[in-house]
């Protein structure tokens, strides 16, 4: 408990985890003293040359990367900060995701305690929660400098990432929102490529909640008012990234895993609260009816996403602090940076699905499908068809609905180790009858989707069969040593003169 004896404030934070960065400097510095950041002190170009030496770094499990030396521009770069499972939990500012998920789990758990002083102990969480939102201040770092009529795109060094890409991208914005309807704020990521020194393409997906909100102006003939904060804080950075539920408070979130409340001011230009610490604010609005082409450009999939017509950005004002920093991030084909934010992803998240599908013991999406193309599930069953009910009701949730294809396994299965996912594939599956193929949405960057965000999806059963399946046959079961001759073996293995298997 935190205070001055007249207002006090409860956190969610674990004392013994370090504390909070409050600002992408804070990150880039604890990196530094840990090993995990390079400067890079030789001239670069944004055009390319940022892209070829961070794709071979990250693929080779290198660390974050400052260009301090950017051709064209004052501004150092920031890149793959988040590029390894290591920096991926330093960025969150734990050991193991487990520290996460137990507190979303503890949180979620659905039953009154019982007693008084169970009771007691769960008040505290709930005031915890109520005092997560965004803290407003009436000046913060990220408008010591500010520029309207004189503001340019152009004096940022905006990477072009591929030599097909339509032009420089911002890939590492993050977009902020205002619900007109209930006043709540979103933050999402979504690329935007920059036409001019005052525009830029908004590319927004339809299911994402910004999407939601454009429509909402939309609907009122208004314009959207938006701002793009760029380097803020790992933390907020990882919420926006995140699928939450539609309308749930991505700085809130970022407030629980930083365990203290989001800084924010007010905007110079338009009616929005940005990041206080954010190194970058773009702030303008989004008319729905003014269109523009948008695209190619080299995506997560391995693959350009096609040219379509998007929403156009009119910048009002740029914001910065007096020595910012610009942070990037390069995708491609996997295994890029996003691959291990996706991961946290897959592991902060489980807690939340396995409150709607509490058969679930596990999940994976592994790098090769992008996160939206394939998922690998296993799950206690205890019925016949199970899969089959955990599979849809996973077309029904939130970003999960995009999954192309569903591997459904035995709770015994590692959903990692893919050679034996794929051997309950071989062993388990009759085509016919454990497959099942429906219609419906998919993520729109899907180049095999015969229409833009509209295809097929698979789930397959590789659970092991019930007779009340269709497998009535009395099959024996699978090979195993007994335990005790096991355990024998290896007490004698020096005995028997060969090496360690």
């Amino acid at each position: 408990m935190i205070g001055d004896g007249r207002k006090r404030r409860l956190v969610i934070w674990d004392p013994d985890m370090p504390h909070p960065y409050r600002d992408l400097r804070d990150f880039l510095q604890r990196l530094e003293e840990l090993g995990q950041l390079h400067r890079v002190s030789a001239q670069v170009d944004p055009h390319l040359e940022i892209t070829e030496i961070t794709d071979r770094v990250v693929k080779s499990s290198g660390p974050a990367l400052v260009f301090e030396n950017v051709r064209n521009s004052r501004m150092p770069v920031a890149i793959n900060l988040f590029g390894s499972d290591r920096r991926m939990k330093l960025a969150l500012g734990v050991e193991d995701y487990v520290h996460i998920t137990d507190r979303i789990t503890e949180l979620l758990q659905p039953e009154i305690p019982a007693g008084v002083l169970a009771k007691l102990k769960k008040v505290p969480q709930l005031i915890q929660l109520a005092g997560l939102a965004p803290k407003r201040l009436r000046a913060g770092p990220c408008q010591e400098v500010v520029r309207t009529d004189d503001a340019r795109l152009s004096e940022l060094p905006i990477l072009q990432c591929w030599p097909g890409d339509a032009g420089p991208y911002i890939t590492m914005g993050l977009v902020i929102t205002r619900d007109p309807t209930n006043r709540r704020q979103n933050v999402g990521i979504y690329r935007l490529q920059v036409f001019d020194d005052r525009r830029t393409g908004m590319h927004i997906h339809p299911f994402h909640d910004g999407a939601r909100i454009l429509r909402e102006y939309a609907r009122r003939n208004q314009p959207m008012p938006v701002a793009v904060a760029i380097g803020t804080d790992p933390a907020l950075v990882y919420a926006a990234s995140s699928p939450l539920p539609a309308g749930f408070d991505e700085m809130m979130f970022a407030a629980f895993l930083r365990g203290e409340p989001v800084e924010v001011v007010p905007a110079r230009t338009v009616d929005l609260d940005v990041p206080a610490a954010a190194e970058i604010v773009l702030e303008g609005l989004v008319h729905p009816d003014r269109l523009a082409r948008e695209g190619p450009f080299g995506d997560h999939t391995g693959f350009y996403s096609e040219a379509g017509d998007f929403p156009v950005f009119e910048i009002s004002a740029i914001t910065t602090r007096r020595d910012p920093i610009y942070h990037s991030i390069v995708v491609g084909c996997p295994p890029m940076e996003d691959t291990y934010l996706g991961w946290a992803t897959e592991r902060i998240f489980l807690p939340l699905v396995r409150s709607l599908h509490p058969e679930i013991v596990d999940y994976h999406m592994p790098a090769f499908g992008v996160f939206h193309n394939f998922l690998v599930v296993a799950i206690d069953k205890t019925y016949p068809h199970q899969a089959r009910k955990v599979i849809c009701g996973l077309w029904g949730l939130g970003q999960m609905m995009l999954s192309k294809f569903i591997v459904v396994v035995d709770a015994d299965v590692n959903v990692r180790d893919l050679d034996a996912v794929m051997f309950e594939v071989a062993a388990n599956v009759d085509p016919r009858r454990d497959t099942v193929i429906v219609d419906g949405p998919l993520d729109i960057l899907d180049h095999a989707a015969p229409v833009c965000g509209s295809g097929s999806k698979m789930g397959i059963d590789a659970t092991r069969k019930l007779p009340q399946e269709g497998h009535p046959r009395d099959w024996p079961g699978r090979i195993e040593m007994s335990p005790e001759i096991r355990q024998r073996v290896a007490d004698r293995w020096a005995d028997f003169g060969l090496p360690e298997p």
